[in-house]
């Protein structure tokens, strides 16, 4: 098996030219945004963590009560099992995210495990646990394992910017996204990459996956 990668800058313009190559349209897009930024963080319990404690919530809010659990040192699987449900509560997490950060605790993931480990291996590894939906999991394949053909096809913004990219009369369903991307692999880490950044240039702002 081999594992992909886009470990830095370089690695993703050969990438996105690889990809023009495939699918041209994307071409006067690269010429508009240029190189994205790769956002890779660390991994690990933490950063899962932190992704599903601001699941559903504005950027603000999730930035809000993280600082909190940061501040408490309730960001470890210890820290987690010895402390109690009203704990958590008072640092705002909700009791469906209470439930969810235990789960993770008590998956007890081989984070370490997971870099040699096929895509499909680490979302099945990583949805195990309660909250984890697919999208986080490509969040992680992405941002932290730093996969190279991963696009969520899940991702609203990704919709909305592929929706124009191809012409399409209404938005895609994430199934017929991927069917109609399939031939950009394996190179759909950049593309996803891309299309962030082209949403954010149609509505004016900076898209934000995480």
């Amino acid at each position: 098996m081999t594992i992909r990668t886009i470990e830095n800058a370089d690695q993703l313009r050969e990438h996105i030219t690889a990809l023009i190559a495939i699918e041209p349209k994307f071409a006067p897009i690269y010429a508009q945004v240029g190189i994205p930024s790769l956002r890779h963080n660390s991994g690990g319990f933490e950063q899962l963590m932190r992704a599903m404690v601001g699941q559903q919530l504005s950027v603000a809010a999730a930035a809000s009560i993280w600082q909190r659990l940061v501040d408490a040192s309730l960001t470890t699987p210890n820290a987690i099992i010895e402390a109690t449900d009203e704990t958590l509560r008072e640092k705002g997490l909700s009791k469906q995210k209470t439930r969810y950060v235990r789960s993770l605790v008590e998956h007890d993931i081989n984070f370490a495990a997971l870099p040699s480990m096929s895509d499909d291996a680490v979302i099945a590894t990583l949805t195990a646990v309660i909250g984890v939906g697919r999208w986080t999991a490509e969040m992680y394949l992405l941002f932290s394992l730093q996969r190279a053909d991963v696009l969520a096809v899940d991702d609203l913004a990704i919709k909305v910017a592929a929706m124009e990219l191809l012409g399409l009369a209404e938005r895609p369903t994430p199934k017929q996204l991927k069917d109609l991307t399939q031939h950009w692999s394996p190179y759909r880490s950049c593309a996803g990459l891309l299309l962030w950044s082209y949403y954010g240039v149609l509505r004016n702002k900076t898209a934000l996956p995480l």
